[in-house]
């Protein structure tokens, strides 16, 4: 009825509609499907001898292309809402976990307030676990990628993977027999792994049978326009598969949503998935999930393939020591309770600490004080001058100095799209004091 209506609103007034500027409608198959497509109209004649001349376009691969662009654009821009509030949150985190700890270490074990404070050192925790979550949706994580076998990488995490889904979901490997190598952060794996088999088992709270499988495949020319963002090219599949209930279009569509969930309220976060999205899209990959209610899900990850293992850093390990020191530690960071926190701790441990709010202080100090400044831990994000900056304009005149990043994420020209240059120290905020003291340490002693 509606294409009717519109064949008699053309010829009361008939006009060209070039291709490219037709109208969209939906076309109906032989098989009772429908696509959507583009008629482009041209007419010959006039009054009853008029003619029209229609150009029909499928136009599926376009629309599926556009809707992925428009999912792209949205994950972006809720990554980017939640990488900025995760970076503020840290610092605020850093400031309470940090006065909790000078707190807790004044308590004795027996007095009643202890139990308070052992109480916002959890929250804190658990905050900051949901912190790294966004960081990851928003590629804001600061990484260290390495060249691994996937394939051994998923056999070593086999028997913690088992603990963690029970017993009443049976996991299954069908793995490449060849070494699979991929540029990853190997946490990121586990995270990846983990997040895709605790989705399988709750897709089936009844109990069923995962299955984790490997395979080498070849994104083409025609799969990479048909998906956004994604180069042709080698990849190396990691795919899972449960047998649970599946998920309806309208849930497949949003699955990559932080904070989307289809568990109650209690259940979980809502960030498992979009973690994924986050992780697999910052190492150059893609991930294509195949859903229908009540057969199951199969969640596919992509990640580019490695032609052969890169030489290991060469760096030496120094022991993560907890020990303190004597030398000049110069702290610039522009949040005051981060910074004030991170002074209190290295001046406990005996350091001689030096503090500036800003870059530009840090420089006027640098010039004042004329002994020995051993080294600079700097926010890598502050307004006018960040830490990369700051750093290669000290080292102009003391060549020797040690630096030692602290990150609520990092977006920078050091840490293009999230990932650490090799060799670079860093410390992710929130942080405990052992393991600040330990970094500091470390670098010292290089």
């Amino acid at each position: 009825k509606g294409h009717r209506e519109k064949r008699r609103a053309y010829f009361a007034a008939p006009r060209v509609r070039p291709i490219g500027e037709g109208l969209e409608l939906k076309a109906l198959r032989n098989d009772g499907t429908t696509i959507p497509v583009e008629i482009s109209l041209s007419y010959v004649g006039s009054g009853k001898d008029m003619l029209a001349i229609a150009f029909i376009s499928d136009i599926s691969q376009r629309k599926t292309l556009e809707e992925q662009l428009f999912q792209a654009q949205k994950l972006e821009a809720v990554g980017r809402l939640a990488g900025g509030v995760a970076h503020d949150f840290n610092n605020l985190l850093t400031v309470i976990m940090g006065n909790d700890r000078f707190l807790l270490n004044q308590l004795s074990t027996i007095d009643p307030a202890r139990a308070y404070a052992e109480e916002i050192m959890k929250a804190s925790e658990r905050a900051a676990a949901l912190t790294r979550q966004l960081l990851a949706f928003s590629r804001r994580q600061v990484i260290q990628p390495q060249v691994l076998d996937l394939n051994q990488a998923i056999r070593q995490s086999e028997k913690m993977m088992r603990r963690l889904l029970g017993e009443g979901i049976e996991v299954n490997y069908r793995l490449t027999s060849e070494a699979e190598l991929v540029r990853l952060d190997s946490s990121q794996l586990d995270q990846i792994l983990l997040n895709l088999l605790i989705n399988a088992r709750d897709a089936m709270p009844g109990g069923g049978m995962a299955l984790v499988e490997t395979a080498r495949v070849t994104l083409d020319e025609d799969y990479a326009r048909t998906h956004a963002g994604v180069k042709p090219g080698p990849y190396v599949m990691l795919a899972v598969t449960d047998t649970g209930k599946g998920m309806a279009p309208e849930t497949q569509k949003r699955i990559f949503e932080p904070f989307f969930t289809t568990k109650p309220a209690e259940s979980g976060t809502g960030l498992g998935l979009a973690t994924v999205y986050g992780i697999v899209k910052q190492n150059g990959g893609d991930i294509w999930v195949y859903s229908e209610v009540g057969a199951g899900s199969t969640f596919k990850v992509y990640l580019p393939k490695v032609d052969s293992a890169v030489q290991p850093d060469e760096r030496r390990e120094y022991a993560a020591s907890q020990k303190g020191g004597t030398e000049t530690v110069l702290v610039v960071e522009d949040e005051n309770g981060v910074r004030d926190v991170v002074c209190r701790v290295l001046r406990m441990a005996g350091y001689h600490v030096l503090e500036a709010r800003t870059a530009q202080d840090a420089l006027n100090l640098d010039r004042a004080h004329r002994d020995g400044i051993h080294l600079l831990v700097t926010d890598v994000v502050m307004p006018h001058m960040g830490g990369p900056e700051l750093a290669a304009g000290l080292k102009r005149r003391r060549p020797q100095l040690k630096v030692l990043y602290l990150s609520g994420y990092t977006e920078n020209a050091i840490v293009q799209q999230g990932i650490l240059d090799p060799g670079l120290n860093f410390i992710q905020k929130p942080f405990e004091f052992e393991k600040l003291l330990a970094k500091v340490r470390e670098s010292l002693d290089r």
